[in-house]
């Protein structure tokens, strides 16, 4: 893993070096240092806020980019500064007054981190953009891992900051498989290695990850899809979502137009990359020169496909959360991590700030 030291922004970002895109394309979970993307803004009195991504420059977050390139942002009068963060659950509790005012993360790591707060204090969600949970164990195609039930006494791998590894005992528990008898094991190193080695027999029996980061990491390593087999959480927890973008709870106070500013940038972001992806990634490589296009535009149409195709979404549309579906995964979150209090939907969550339901994305839902 690379480097813990917190994210610092840098004003005038280069050409990247070879580590620093291969980190970007495997998503790792390591911090990335990104620049201020984009030109200055011309209003010079646009309001700056620092906001913290999932991971580095890449596919699954190209619409950020396509916000701040067509000046979605200065147009709501914001200056946003974006800086890669070290993984969808690990980068939540790094959200804070006076660090960053905005995050872009995994929803079960933020209803724990506000289950652990005090009542009214924590973070809130506003805009949700996976509609289906991405978390899932890569495992040999070729092997004996079917089911959850054939994960009991083996060992499967990941980052110890992993949003699967660190939610598998929600799986567990809604598997009916008995956690403790699967070994968790948080030392993998790259993500890619750990493939090619199960699929070689001299690995683990599974490897934690998303199904596209996976997908990614271990291409490069001469690894295709199809020898790889996903047990997916989705098939066991139809109730998650998973990246959300959310706001410290100073900033919802305080900065109401702000927020209000920052969910339609992105809405209209996403709006555009849903409708051209080759865009967004001709975006991405402008900011990220030494990426892989091809690999990022796999894992950005993935992601579209995948992680925000849930037929909810075209009824809702992107960005909003259905209350009772929510108000089960917290429930469930609050009984297998035993959190100290239950939550309110409305805690969690405010949908106030969603533009109207016809400018959202309805069209990616399968």
């Amino acid at each position: 893993m690379m480097n813990a030291s917190r994210p610092v922004p840098l004003r005038h970002p280069g050409r990247l070096t070879r580590r620093q895109s291969l980190g970007a394309l495997a998503a790792l979970g390591g911090f990335l240092l990104w620049g201020k993307l984009g030109a200055e803004p011309t209003n010079r009195a646009a309001k700056i806020f620092r906001l913290l991504l999932n991971t580095g420059l890449s596919g699954p977050v190209a619409f950020f980019l396509v916000a701040e390139d067509r000046g979605y942002f200065r147009e709501q009068g914001l200056d946003i500064r974006l800086s890669g963060g070290p993984g969808a659950a690990a980068m939540v509790p790094m959200v804070r007054d006076g660090a960053y005012d905005i995050g872009y993360g995994d929803i079960s790591a933020l209803i724990e981190r506000i289950a652990r707060s005090a009542p009214g204090t924590g973070p809130v969600a506003v805009y949700t953009t996976f509609n289906v949970v991405p978390f899932t164990i890569a495992v040999d195609a070729r092997g004996p891992i079917w089911r959850p039930q054939d994960l009991v006494g083996k060992r499967i791998v990941g980052h110890a900051s992993d949003a699967a590894l660190l939610t598998f005992d929600l799986y567990a528990h809604a598997a009916g498989i008995d956690a403790s008898r699967v070994r968790v094991d948080g030392s993998m190193g790259s993500m890619g290695q750990a493939v090619k080695d199960m699929v070689q027999g001299h690995g683990a029996d599974g490897v934690f990850g998303f199904v596209n980061t996976l997908i990614a990491s271990a291409a490069p390593f001469d690894v295709g899809a199809d020898a790889l087999r996903f047990l997916s959480w989705s098939e066991v927890l139809p109730e998650m979502y998973g990246n959300t973008l959310f706001v410290t709870r100073e900033m919802y106070r305080r900065d109401r137009q702000a927020v209000h500013g920052v969910v339609r940038a992105l809405n209209q972001g996403l709006a555009d990359t849903a409708k051209n992806s080759h865009l967004a990634i001709d975006t991405l490589l402008r900011h990220a020169p030494a990426s892989d296009g091809l690999i990022n535009l796999r894992r950005l149409e993935g992601t579209l496909a995948i992680e925000m195709a849930h037929p909810e979404g075209g009824q809702i549309g992107i960005g909003d959360m259905d209350d009772q579906r929510l108000k089960r995964l917290i429930d469930r979150l609050v009984a297998v991590k035993r959190l100290p209090r239950t939550p309110a939907v409305e805690e969690v969550f405010d949908r106030s700030f969603l533009p109207p339901l016809d400018q959202r994305v309805r069209s990616l839902a399968h």
